[in-house]
């Protein structure tokens, strides 16, 4: 019997084509809500970047974040992992020698540094978002604590970038940017963290997801979903591929394992 069930936002919830949530998705939520199925969002994104989930606001119990990094229940904090502030400094340094744009993610605020043309073309216009923070200080952040880091950097500076990251791993769920957390901080193990939390096996989960950030989740959840259109090694990890976000696959899911 499934009593929580766990989202990826972009490419899973909301359409890239639309950046809104199909309307079967929101209705296959609100019946699941109302069988007393949690519903819990799981996204690469920081919360303060999460501005696409209006409809179904009501009916989330809790977040995983920025990869893992960050989780929360309710009002409470259940998960807050930060990168070493030696490592997170000589990354800002870094991106700043070789140009390349980064949001940096604090615990409490976040900041793009190098900002640049990919800057627009991913995040405010792929993504939707706009306020990336440009006006905070870097330093700010990096006192808070920084949760992710988020490059705009291909495979190969990913590689040559991640030795001195010695605390640290990437996920990419877009081909164009990594997301760079402390070690442990994945949605894989975030999701255990949560169902211990909420007093739920992790057999009575199911996660949905498109991307390679997914695919902790994905093999951690009692059921795991692959969209389909997800990457073909998210579909290889997961024990059930269903449609596309654009035709109904989270509804179709959820039929399909009559959890609706």
């Amino acid at each position: 019997m499934i009593k929580a069930l766990f989202f990826d936002v972009d490419g899973t919830l909301v359409s890239f084509k639309t950046h809104r949530i199909p309307q079967s998705a929101v209705d296959a939520l609100t019946e699941a809500k109302r069988r007393g199925i949690g519903i819990y969002i799981s996204t690469g994104r920081p919360r303060r970047l999460i501005n696409n989930l209006d409809e179904i606001d009501h009916l989330i119990d809790g977040y995983i974040t920025a990869t893992g990094a960050y989780c929360t229940v309710g009002g409470d904090v259940i998960r807050c992992l930060t990168i070493p502030d030696d490592e997170a400094r000589a990354f800002v340094r870094k991106s700043d020698e070789m140009r390349f744009a980064t949001l940096v993610v604090g615990v409490r605020d976040l900041t793009v540094i190098n900002p640049n043309t990919d800057v627009d073309r991913l995040y405010r216009k792929m993504l939707n978002v706009s306020d990336l923070g440009e006006d905070i200080p870097v330093e700010r952040v990096l006192r808070q604590g920084v949760i992710q880091f988020t490059p705009i950097i291909d495979t190969d500076t990913e590689r040559q970038l991640m030795p001195m990251m010695k605390h640290c791993v990437s996920a990419r769920w877009y081909p164009d940017f990594a997301d760079i957390t402390a070690r442990g901080a994945d949605k894989g193990t975030a999701l255990k963290a949560m169902a211990a939390r909420i007093g739920v096996d992790v057999s009575e989960t199911m996660a949905f997801g498109d991307g390679g950030n997914d695919k902790p989740i994905i093999g951690a959840a009692g059921v795991g979903v692959a969209m389909g259109n997800a990457t073909d090694d998210v579909k290889a990890a997961a024990d059930y591929v269903t449609s596309s976000v654009d035709d109904d696959g989270v509804a179709s899911a959820l039929r399909h394992f009559r959890v609706i």
